[in-house]
C-alpha cells in the first residue's frame, strides 16, 4: 500500500528525514483517524512539503508501525518523549503531538529523494495530511 503524507515545513521534517537525523514521524488524535491501523510495515511513504507547492520528493519504506491504546496526556506526553531521539520534534511539534489520547509512531526505513512529482488529489475531499492511495500510479500527473 502507498500512502503520501505531508510533513511540516517549517519544522524542515522532509530534511531532517533526508539527512537521516529523523527516522521516525508521528500522527495523533483524539480518536483513531488516519493513518491509525491503516499502515503497515513495508507500505511505502511519499513525502510532501506543506508548503503549498503540491510536490512528491521522497520516498520511504515503513519499517514498523507503532498504534497506540488509548492513553491519559501524561502517558502520551511520556510516549512522545521517549521517541524524541528518532521524532525530532520540533516545539511546535511537540505541543501538536504529545497529550493525543492515540498516537501512531511509524519507523522508516532510510529516506530517499526521487524526481518530484505532482499529485491529483480530486479523490481526496477531506484534505488531510494522510492520503492512502493504495498504488502511487494511480494519482501522479502525467505532463
Amino acid at each position: 500500500m502507498d500512502h503520501v503524507v505531508y510533513l511540516d515545513t517549517k519544522a524542515k521534517e522532509l530534511e531532517k528525514l533526508l539527512q537521516g537525523s529523523k527516522t521516525m514521524i508521528i500522527r495523533g488524535a483524539t480518536g483513531r483517524k488516519l493513518p491509525y491501523g491503516r499502515v503497515n510495515a513495508d507500505d511505502t511513504l511519499y513525502f510532501i512539503n506543506n508548503d503549498g507547492k503540491g510536490l512528491v520528493k521522497a520516498k520511504a519504506v515503513v519499517a514498523s508501525v507503532f498504534n497506540s491504546e488509548k492513553m491519559s496526556p501524561d502517558e502520551s506526553v511520556a510516549l512522545v518523549k521517549n521517541h524524541q531521539n528518532t521524532l525530532q520534534l520540533a516545539d511546535a511539534q511537540m505541543k501538536k503531538w504529545a497529550g493525543k489520547r492515540y498516537i501512531v509512531l511509524i519507523e522508516l526505513n532510510p529516506t530517499e529523494e526521487i524526481e518530484p512529482f505532482a499529485i491529483d488529489k480530486s479523490d481526496y475531499g477531506n484534505m488531510d495530511d494522510w492520503l492512502p492511495v493504495e498504488r502511487i500510479e494511480s494519482v501522479i500527473i502525467r505532463s
